[in-house]
């Protein structure tokens, strides 16, 4: 696996969420803890309380993170995300989102609302190299 990964994680989360279940579930499927987010408080278009959280997960605990999402994820969805690496890459960082409420049920979706926005950053020093490389992100389970 590729040793330099960054991994950023960005969650909204809404008045009408538990954010203690969402904390409950990012440690029971992703091994991940409260202290490892920061949040930040802020104010919605419709004046609602909204809490931000955000994560960076390096090197070893990057790695098992990476693990994690391949071992949880259905198949067809990481060949979903490896056919769709060119569009989802910017400046050598992946992206893709994961249904929030999925999570909290202790699964793993891709989806693009209501999402937990995963960034998977590696330097990349020559853009022709970037599907090769998240390729074989996608294809390591060690």
């Amino acid at each position: 696996m590729i040793d330099k990964i960054e991994i950023t994680i960005n969650v909204i989360v809404h008045a009408t969420e538990d954010i203690l279940k969402i904390f409950q579930s990012f440690e029971e499927v992703l091994d991940l803890k409260e202290e490892e987010f920061t949040m930040n408080e802020t104010i919605g278009h419709y004046e609602n309380p909204i809490v931000v959280l955000n994560a960076k997960i390096v090197k070893k605990q990057a790695q098992n993170l990476i693990r994690k999402l391949i071992e949880l994820l259905p198949t067809e969805q990481i060949s979903k995300l490896i056919e769709e690496i060119e569009e989802r890459t910017v400046d050598s960082r992946f992206h893709m989102r994961i249904d929030k409420q999925e999570l909290v049920n202790g699964n793993l979706r891709v989806k693009d609302n209501d999402t937990i926005q995963i960034k998977i950053h590696t330097p990349i020093y020559n853009k022709k190299d970037t599907v090769k490389t998240f390729t074989e992100i996608f294809q390591t389970v060690n």
